[in-house]
């Protein structure tokens, strides 16, 4: 544990000169390789939609990427998992290779039309570039772990567009229900200076509003916690279904090139089956509908299972973005059931179950005051703090550590 408060005033200042340099460099690269991702992302997502037999190709995609893991990957394969455990442990190594090989993954599954986010992929690039700067400046185990949270604040906020959110998800997924601030100035200058390098190189981030938030009352308070608790019963569906779609297919099948296969071609046959490709992809065609009208309540359910079944047989990509769009779609939904207004509820519910999911409500909390504004914070924090309580014990990420409080 570092004390700053005992430094002397010279050894303060040496401090944060090492971390201003240390975490800038990493917000400059995990920034620069964040804007190359998504300036790609948005070409194969055009792409992809322009020519519509590539979701033919799905199939085909997952199992070349999973056969590029099971060929050259090894630990890389583990994902955020590996980083996050690496951060508790230290007694392993993150791959430079894991960077281009998520790169490459994840674009390779939204060009087919895999439905899967952008968040797991700009968090493992920023740990394995912020892990081989960390070995090139020959840095102690302590400063590590640091270096590492500060890889994956800065990726977070690069591809969201939120350095403050960013910064907080660094401490704050490492464990469930615990931050250690030791790290909070570098994580700050990492998140930071990654969004400020992904802005310079043009990326533009989409713009959400919740409309005129009205003044709280009793009843829209009922109304809200009503919501959040179901915001956290998504959640907790979501991470259920992903894992559990992970434990059967490997059960069913042993080599994860033919698990990616079958997993393409299930979901070739849903988007048949269903008749719509609305559920592919990131969603953000979805994500913008959801605040302007109420949709149905199937669309978070389809969404899930298309996510679910993507992650759930090895497809690469991240889960954050899906998130959003399942929370903001049965936040519009339940807005028509509870008459309360479609942009405010699909707000909430952004980064509601999010904060389920992930297990970090402060930072969904502070995501959503950098994306919505201040105006609506009492009723962000309702639904953050009620949709992380009601989510369960576990998840999205494996390597997080649940603590208990003893009395």
């Amino acid at each position: 544990m570092i004390d700053i408060w005992h430094f002397a005033p010279l050894t303060l200042a040496k401090y944060m000169l090492k971390w201003l340099f240390i975490a800038g460099v990493i917000g400059i690269l995990s920034g620069s390789a964040s804007a190359l991702f998504l300036a790609s992302l948005e070409f194969v997502t055009e792409t992809s939609v322009q020519h519509l037999w590539l979701l033919w190709l799905l199939p085909l995609g997952g199992a070349f990427v999973s056969y590029l893991y099971l060929k050259f990957g090894k630990e890389a394969g583990r994902g955020n998992n590996l980083i996050i455990e690496q951060i508790h442990t230290g007694n392993g190594s993150i791959p430079l290779r894991m960077a281009p090989l998520v790169l490459i993954g994840t674009l390779i599954t939204h060009l087919f039309g895999g439905s899967a986010g952008r968040e797991g992929t700009a968090v493992q690039m920023g740990g394995s570039l912020a892990e081989w700067f960390g070995k090139l400046i020959k840095r102690g185990p302590l400063d590590r772990k640091i270096i590492l949270m500060c890889g994956i604040s800065s990726g977070f906020g690069a591809v969201f567009g939120t350095p403050l959110a960013g910064t907080i998800f660094g401490l704050e997924v490492l464990a469930i229900g615990v931050i250690s601030y030791e790290a909070l100035l570098p994580c700050f200058i990492a998140s930071y200076v990654g969004h400020l390098v992904a802005t310079a190189w043009g990326i533009q981030h989409i713009s959400y509003s919740m409309g005129d938030v009205p003044p709280l009352d009793w009843l829209l308070f009922v109304k809200v916690v009503i919501a959040s608790v179901l915001f956290g019963l998504a959640a907790l569906l979501f991470t259920q279904l992903v894992r559990g779609f992970k434990r059967l297919f490997s059960k069913w099948f042993k080599s994860p090139v033919l698990k990616s296969f079958l997993g393409g071609l299930f979901i070739v046959a849903l988007v048949y089956a269903i008749g719509t490709r609305d559920y592919l992809g990131l969603g953000i065609p979805l994500l913008e509908q959801s605040f302007q009208e109420a949709v149905s309540p199937f669309v978070f359910l389809l969404k899930t299972l298309f996510t679910a079944i993507t992650l759930g047989t090895g497809f690469q990509g991240g889960e954050v973005t899906p998130l959003f769009v399942i929370g903001s779609t049965l936040g519009s939904a339940l807005a028509g059931l509870l008459h309360v207004s479609v942009p405010l509820l699909a707000a909430i519910g952004f980064i509601s179950v999010f904060s389920g999911a992930a297990k970090t409500p402060i930072a969904c909390f502070i995501m959503g005051l950098e994306l919505f504004g201040a105006e609506g914070a009492i009723y962000m924090f309702i639904g953050c703090v009620i949709a992380f309580i009601c989510s369960g014990r576990i998840g999205i990420y494996e390597a997080q550590k649940p603590i208990e409080l003893r009395p």
